[in-house]
């Protein structure tokens, strides 16, 4: 039986899955923690990552009560966007400032400044916020010039994992578009390095090769197969962003919508050509598979509920009981959960706020604005994304460690007055990168091996009678005063 590993290294995790490459069947599963971060300076090593990818590894390989097990294939997925800055020997010089690092926000201001809303996304694709690789690049720039100088290669997380298993410098589409310096025509803009970063570094060189959805990066280095205990013929798949890994593992179709709920909060559609929204909120990203993927991604998500569980005294099943049991009265709290700033909308600076409040405001309906709050940004996100031309009218998908709650998966529901499902993909991610090493184990387009491993529905939430009034038009209200914004930060 092939057998293929699916990595999915995230902000706060690595996790392994193990399947059978033929049919899908899962055979393990292993996790191992990642150091914590905590924004605006959120930054990791990148030897650790790799301490939990073998602690990961080694779990699943236990897990599968065979430690011999021969795996074929291995494709590793990540968070998106962090900068790995490494020396002319391959050696990272300093920390990853990651995807939520927000301290780049006035580079991601200045960049946008220099050249337009309208170029950036007729040319890339998205508007750079500080979570772009570009904006750590030009905060580089300001902050550390030598240690700029010094750069020989740049890439993302899962490109130096996969760097790290095979010794070759690639990446995907997928991840590549989230830099800010790959064109939607599918090319590196090493020009616009060039001239918005340094004009000495040879930003051809230092670039990762981009494969295609089902192209092999090479195979297993013989001492990295040593030492993870495999095979050195185990043949390593290009990887793919986080997100658009979690994609594939649903089994997302063209106009279905995901709305994927962890650290941060996402909500995705496929579409097959890129759409340009001149307002920035969407970002018009290659997916993993051939196409794009039109997102919108929200710095607070489940940390969000997490705060309001002490903030209340409660856990995470009590939290969703009282939401629930919350009447959906007109003038409810209305929470703008900018607790850890925001990126869409880019209001890096900005602190929560709750609204509406009265001497009548029940803990439950508190419990119910921390719910509403994270959904309403991403509904937000969701109009936006119909907006700039992509269908986004299908059936609603809900993953992530958010989906595991009662309370959103309910509350998403009656929100957008339709039938939202959770399906049998608990590590989407993880099963999303087995997908594509076992298309590229097997030379198949990873279109039909995922449409073969579609995952069953394990869960459908209606929407509740009486619930069909929302609070959009006050969160909206809420959400734009800038009375929310630090400006001495």
């Amino acid at each position: 039986m092939p057998i293929v590993a699916g990595v999915d290294s995230s902000t706060q995790s690595c996790t392994v899955e193990l399947r059978d490459a033929e049919c899908g069947e899962l055979l393990a599963r292993g996790r191992y923690p990642h150091p914590p971060t905590y924004p605006p300076a959120s930054e990791q090593w990148p030897g650790d990552w790799w301490v939990a990818f073998k602690g990961a590894l080694d779990d699943a390989l236990r897990a599968a009560h065979r430690r011999a097990v021969e795996i074929d294939a291995i494709s590793v997925a990540a968070q998106c966007h962090g900068l790995v800055a490494m020396d002319a020997r391959g050696e990272v010089i300093r920390p990853v400032k990651l995807w939520n690092d927000t301290t780049s926000a006035p580079q991601a201001s200045a960049l946008v400044d220099r050249l337009g809303v309208e170029w950036w996304v007729r040319t890339v694709g998205s508007v750079p916020t500080a979570a772009f690789t570009i904006t750590k690049l030009a905060w580089m720039a300001d902050h550390e010039p030598q240690l700029l100088h010094g750069v020989r290669a740049v890439c993302v997380p899962h490109d130096w994992l996969t760097y790290k298993l095979t010794g070759r410098h690639v990446t995907d589409r997928s991840d590549a578009s989230g830099t800010g310096y790959f064109s939607v025509k599918g090319a590196w803009l090493e020009e616009l390095l060039s001239e918005l970063i340094s004009p000495d570094i040879e930003w051809a060189d230092a670039l990762p090769q981009v494969l295609g959805p089902s192209e092999a990066a090479g195979t297993v280095h013989p001492r990295i197969a040593a030492e993870l205990g495999l095979r050195s013929d185990v043949i390593v798949g290009p990887g793919a962003g986080d997100q658009h890994a979690g994609a594939v593992g649903l089994g997302l179709a063209e106009g279905e919508v995901l709305y994927s709920l962890g650290t941060s909060g996402v909500v995705i559609t496929v579409s097959r050509k890129p759409v340009a929204d001149l307002s920035g909120m969407v970002n018009s990203v290659a997916d993993a598979t051939g196409g794009f993927l039109p997102l919108v991604c929200t710095l607070n998500a489940t940390k969000v509920t997490d705060t309001f569980t002490r903030l209340l005294g409660v856990n995470h099943d009590e939290l969703a009981a009282m939401a629930l049991a919350a009447p959906m009265d007109r003038n409810r709290p209305v929470l703008a959960a900018y607790l850890d700033g925001e990126r869409s909308p880019n209001r890096p600076l900005a602190h929560g706020m709750l609204g509406n409040l009265t001497n009548e405001t029940t803990r439950e309906q508190l419990a119910l604005a921390a719910f509403e709050g994270v959904l309403l940004g991403l509904l937000r996100g969701h109009e936006a994304i119909r907006d700039s031309g992509a269908r986004a009218d299908g059936r609603v998908i809900v993953a992530g460690g958010g989906a595991k709650s009662p309370a959103y998966r309910q509350i998403l529901a009656d929100l957008l007055g339709q039938s939202v499902q959770v399906l049998d993909a608990p590590e989407a991610t993880a099963r999303g990168a087995c997908v594509q090493a076992a298309a590229v184990l097997a030379n198949r387009d990873i279109t039909s091996v995922r449409n073969e491993w579609q995952p069953a529905v394990l869960h459908t939430c209606e929407p509740r009678a009486g619930s069909s009034f929302d609070v959009r038009a006050q969160y909206q209200t809420l959400s734009e005063v800038r009375e929310l914004d630090d400006s001495e930060q």
